[in-house]
Formats: structure tokens, sequence, C-alpha cells
């Protein structure tokens, strides 16, 4: 005996005529205006409440990020978080958890074998350094030559050149010791 009160997902239910958001072109689906039974409906009173409460926990985790990372003790350090040229904490842990030699993850990566002030001291003079666009992307790349051994490149051979790579907008994506991206001149 089939029970009543179990619904498959696949059934629908009618909604009413001349919903914009679920009509069709005329005779392109006999199923027009219809919506899953188990679609739960839109309450825009509770979704404006979710974004608030959103907006304001995005807030509090940004100034509990930028707390966490002014602790770093190196000279000039706000300017890694200008609107110009910036260093999110989502970069600064993959910077970290691949390139950075304590952490053992990501074997073939190119990797910092110096502390992370030093990097992140580097990091903010990456912003005085002249932005090349690396060829078929929308990144920009910076090189720096710090004048001693910063790191390994992935060949395990030392080096003394970062690379940072920065989105259009200065927001730093990836920093690593190696060597630059082939620039070729746009003719």
């Amino acid at each position: 005996m089939e029970d009543n009160n179990s619904q498959n997902a696949t059934e629908t239910t009618n909604m009413p005529s001349g919903s914009p958001a679920f009509d069709l072109p005329a005779g392109s689906d006999s199923r027009q205006g219809e919506l899953p039974i188990n679609s739960p409906p839109f309450n825009e009173a509770e979704w404006i409440k979710l974004i608030f409460m959103l907006s304001d926990t995005q807030g509090w985790l940004n100034k509990l990020i930028t707390t966490a990372l002014l602790q770093a003790q190196f000279k000039e350090r706000k300017k890694l978080y200008r609107r110009t040229y910036h260093l999110p904490v989502t970069s600064l842990a993959h910077i970290l958890e691949r390139h950075y030699y304590k952490i053992l993850r990501n074997p073939g990566s190119s990797k910092f074998t110096i502390p992370v002030i030093e990097i992140l001291s580097f990091l903010r003079l990456g912003y005085e350094t002249e932005a090349t666009p690396i060829p078929g992307t929308l990144h920009y790349q910076r090189i720096i030559d710090a004048g001693k051994i910063i790191g390994l490149d992935r060949l395990n051979a030392p080096i003394t050149t970062i690379v940072i790579v920065t989105d259009a907008g200065g927001k730093i994506i990836t920093a690593y010791p190696g060597h630059c991206y082939n620039v070729t001149p746009y003719l």
C-alpha cells in the first residue's frame, strides 16, 4: 500500500501563472510554471537577516584577521594592507602552506628558507617594484632580488629572487622563491 504522505523528490506542484522566475518560452516545456515540491519558499525577510548576519560575521573576521596579521613585528607592516597592494590572509596561508620550508606539503614547490617576518618584509617591498603583465593571464608579477639566498627553487638550487604574483587590483595571489614568468613585450 502506498503512503499518501511520501512524495517523490521529482514530483512537482503548480505555481501561480505569471510567476516570472519560472515561466519558460511558450512551447518549450510542458511543465511550465512548475516547481519541485521540495523547493523551500523564498522568505525575503529571513534572507535579508541572513545577509546582515553574514556581513557582520565577515566584518568581525576581517578585524580578527587584521589584528592577527599586524602582530607580526616588522617595519612598515601596514604597507601590506593598502587598497592598491594588499595581502589577504588566504594568500598568506597559501604562500606558507606551499612555499615555506617548515610546512612539509607540496615537496615539488620552491621553498622559502628565511623566517616568516623576512618573507613579509620582502612582500611589503613588492609595492615599490614595477609590475609586469604575465602573458596569457590577467595577473602581474613583481620580481625582487633579495641580494642573499632566500630559498630553494623547484630543483633545490639556492635562489635569491622572489616572484610576487598579483591581480590587476594589487591583491597578492602568491609569492615564491624562483624565476619570473617569461615576459614578452606586447606589440
